[in-house]
C-alpha cells in the first residue's frame, strides 16, 4: 500500500499499511530529524518514504500536526483522494 503523510508544511510518500494515530506521530517524530546511518526503529520498520509514486495509487492519508500551512499542492490532492472515497485520518482532531 501507498499513502501520504503530511506534517504541516511537510509531507510523505509512504509505503507501508494505514498507520495508527501513535505511529504516525512516531514516524512524523522520526523523519523530521536528519539521522545518517540510523537504523529505522522497530515498530516503524514496516513504513517506508518513496521518492515517487503514481497519484492514483495513493490508499490512504494521514494529517499530523505540524508547523507551517500545507501547501496549495497537497490540499489539493487530498480533494481529490476524498472525491476518490479515501478517507484523511486527521489526528489533529482525532478523526480516524
Amino acid at each position: 500500500m501507498v499513502g501520504i503523510l503530511v506534517h504541516g508544511d511537510n509531507h510523505f510518500i509512504v509505503r507501508g499499511p494505514l498507520p495508527d494515530r501513535e505511529i504516525a506521530i512516531g514516524l512524523v517524530r522520526h523523519w523530521s530529524l536528519i539521522q545518517i546511518g540510523a537504523a529505522t526503529p522497530y515498530p516503524l520498520d514496516q513504513w517506508l518514504i518513496v521518492s515517487r509514486a503514481f497519484r492514483e495509487n495513493l490508499e490512504w492519508a494521514v494529517l499530523v500536526s505540524g508547523d507551517g500551512e500545507m501547501s496549495p499542492a497537497v490540499a489539493q490532492l487530498l480533494d481529490e483522494l476524498s472525491a476518490r472515497g479515501i478517507a484523511i485520518h486527521d489526528s489533529r482532531s482525532g478523526a480516524w
